[in-house]
């Protein structure tokens, strides 16, 4: 059973960092991609904390979305910002990867 700390962990930087985004560059697809990826953790965090379904399948299901478009990003424009978010995209395709084959 993997454990739903890092899932409101990743849930609350995206979020956050969309917010963030929004607020200093007034970038609405920030703010829109940030909160939608945020709360697919969150509520993949939530499922798993109740032992629901499919926690972490969204999960994974938000690392995924953030991977494919950060990855890109950060390979094309080498800032630091798309790497950061490359980093916890990676992180969360490892611990929730991990654990839905564990699950299978």
């Amino acid at each position: 059973m993997v454990n739903e700390l890092p899932a409101y962990v990743l849930g609350a930087l995206t979020a956050g960092g969309g917010i963030v985004g929004y607020l200093r560059a007034g970038s609405i697809p920030s703010l829109v991609a940030g909160v939608t990826v945020g709360s697919l953790y969150g509520l993949g965090a939530y499922r798993i904390s109740s032992e629901q379904i499919y926690g972490v399948e969204l999960a994974l299901l938000a690392s995924i979305v953030l991977a494919g478009s950060s990855i890109p990003r950060a390979a094309r424009t080498q800032k630091p910002l798309p790497m950061a978010l490359s980093v916890l995209a990676l992180y969360g395709l490892f611990t929730f990867g991990n654990a839905y084959r564990l699950s299978l």
